[in-house]
C-alpha cells in the first residue's frame, strides 16, 4: 500500500474532519442541553364582577274541561304579570311572550281512567330580559305576590345572570396572571441560584367565570356576584 506525502495529508485531513466533527456534536448537544433548562410555573388572577344580563322565565299553567274558559284563564295570568312586572319597574319591551303549550288528556294513546274536570292544560311561559339585574333580583324573591293573585306558577329555578363583560377585562387579568407567573419563577429561580430569563411558551388557559359564593351546588347562572378567573402557564428559562 502506497503511503506517500499524498496519502498521509489525506489521512491528517480526514481525521482533522473527524475531530472537527465530533467537536461540532459535543456543541450542539451542549447547547441542546442549556436549551432543556426553564422552569415552568402557573400565574392565577381572579375579579369578582356583577352579572349585567339577568334572563327571567315565568311558566303558569291553568286547566279545566273547556278549551276557551282555559285559554282565558292563561290570558288573564299574562295580563296579571305584566302588571306586576312593570309596576314594579319592568320595560314592556323587556316582556316577551314565548311558546304555548296545549295538552288534550283525551288525546293521550295510553291514558286509562276518567279525566275528571280537567281535560285541556295550558302552559304558557314568558320571558323577562333585561340589564337591571337589581331588579329582577329583588322581584326574584317576591314572586309569592303572584301566587296570591291566582297565577300558578311552575318550578323553573328563578331568574338566571350572565356577565358580558368579559373582553373588556380580559387583557388586565392576562397580565395579572403573567405576572404572578413571573414572580412565581424568579422565586424558584433564586432558591435554585439560576438567573431567570424571557419566555419560551406561555398558555393562557381558560378563563372561567365561578359562583363568587361557593355555597356548593350553586350554578354561577344562578347568582348576581361572580368571580371571573385566569390561569397562565408560562415557560422561563433559565441560566447560570
Amino acid at each position: 500500500m502506497n503511503s506517500g506525502p499524498f496519502g498521509f495529508l489525506g489521512a491528517v485531513v480526514l481525521a482533522a474532519g473527524v475531530a472537527f466533527a465530533g467537536w461540532q456534536v459535543g456543541t450542539g448537544f451542549f447547547e441542546g442541553r442549556k436549551a432543556e433548562r426553564y422552569v415552568t410555573v402557573k400565574g392565577l388572577a381572579e375579579r369578582d364582577v356583577t352579572a349585567d344580563l339577568a334572563m327571567w322565565r315565568l311558566r303558569y299553567t291553568a286547566a279545566g274541561s273547556d278549551l276557551t274558559q282555559v285559554q282565558a284563564e292563561i290570558d288573564g295570568n299574562t295580563d296579571t304579570i305584566r302588571e306586576f312586572l312593570m309596576s314594579r319597574g319592568v320595560k314592556a319591551e323587556e316582556i316577551s311572550l314565548e311558546r304555548l303549550e296545549v295538552t288534550d288528556l283525551l288525546a293521550q294513546a295510553y291514558r286509562s281512567g276518567g279525566i275528571g274536570q280537567a281535560r285541556y292544560i295550558i302552559a304558557q311561559n314568558l320571558l323577562l330580559r333585561t340589564t337591571n339585574v337589581q331588579l329582577v333580583d329583588e322581584l326574584g324573591r317576591d314572586t309569592g305576590e303572584l301566587v296570591r293573585r291566582g297565577v300558578v306558577l311552575a318550578d323553573l329555578g328563578g331568574p338566571t345572570y350572565s356577565f358580558n363583560g368579559l373582553n373588556a377585562i380580559k387583557p388586565e387579568l392576562i397580565a395579572q396572571a403573567t405576572a404572578a407567573a413571573r414572580t412565581g419563577a424568579q422565586e424558584f429561580a433564586d432558591n435554585s441560584g439560576s438567573k431567570l430569563g424571557g419566555i419560551l411558551r406561555a398558555n393562557q388557559g381558560v378563563i372561567v367565570i365561578r359562583p363568587r359564593d361557593n355555597t356548593g351546588g350553586v350554578s354561577q347562572e344562578s347568582q348576581l356576584e361572580k368571580t371571573v378567573r385566569v390561569v397562565a402557564t408560562v415557560d422561563y428559562s433559565l441560566s447560570d
